[in-house]
Parts: structure tokens; sequence; C-alpha cells
């Protein structure tokens, strides 16, 4: 349980960060475009991570094991702990992840920081926090 707790509240923390750099108004004023462009991408990789290993670690006290991303979201998704509409949404974020893990290009990065701003996103990491409160197992 103790494991569970440690990336829940990761994930939490981390959600809370990204969410900051998504809805702070106040950044492009402060801020070059370049910056918050890899500040935001960095966020989101750091919050998708520890999602699907706080999700991993609520599978395995449930006595379900997972070793990817998209196996533990597939799993959490089946157990009915998160609606199935999530799951577009989520295989979305794995495409994005993995994108931004082989990005050597400006143009790149902001197609994938104008994705990563989408409300679905924020909605979905949203959802899947409560969640994983209300079902601490």
């Amino acid at each position: 349980m103790e494991k569970y707790t440690r990336a829940y509240e990761k994930f939490k923390k981390a959600f809370a960060k990204f969410r900051e750099v998504i809805e702070n108004p106040a950044l492009p004023e402060i801020f070059k475009e370049d910056f918050i462009v890899e500040i935001t991408t960095k966020r989101f990789e750091y919050t998708y991570e520890s999602l699907w290993k706080a999700v991993k670690e609520f599978l395995r006290l449930r006595g379900i094991e997972c070793n990817s991303s998209k196996s533990c979201f597939r799993a959490i998704i089946k157990e009915a702990i998160i609606p199935e509409n999530l799951e577009q949404i989520l295989f979305e974020m794995i495409l994005l992840r993995n994108s931004l893990v082989h990005i050597y290009d400006e143009t790149q990065a902001k197609s994938i920081y104008e994705r990563i701003k989408d409300k679905k996103i924020i909605e979905a990491f949203s959802i899947i926090l409560n969640s994983l409160e209300k079902e601490i197992p």
C-alpha cells in the first residue's frame, strides 16, 4: 500500500504542476514561447509517467500485473475504475509521450505542445486522479 500511496502522491503533485503551466495566462507575458513549450511538454511527460506508474501500483494491489502504460490503461478500464470513454485520449497520450522522447525539431515540439494543452487531457488526468482517490484498495 505504501508504494501505491507514494506513486499516487507523485502523480497528484505532477498533475498540479502540469495544470499550473497549462492554466496560467500570465506565462506568455513572462517567458518566451520556446521556454513555455519546453516546460509544458516536460511537465506533461512527467505527469504521464507518474500517472501510469500510479495505475500500475493500484492494479498490483488488486492482484493485476501490468508492465506497460498501454496494458495498465486497458486493465483499469476493464476493471471499470475509470470510464471507457477515456480510452481514446489515454492512447493519444501514449503517442504524444512517445513522440516527445524523439523530438529534435522545434516545429514538432510546438505541434505536440498544442495537442497537450487540449482540455481533454486535463480532464482525463483529473478524472483518473479522482477515480484512484475514491477507489484506494
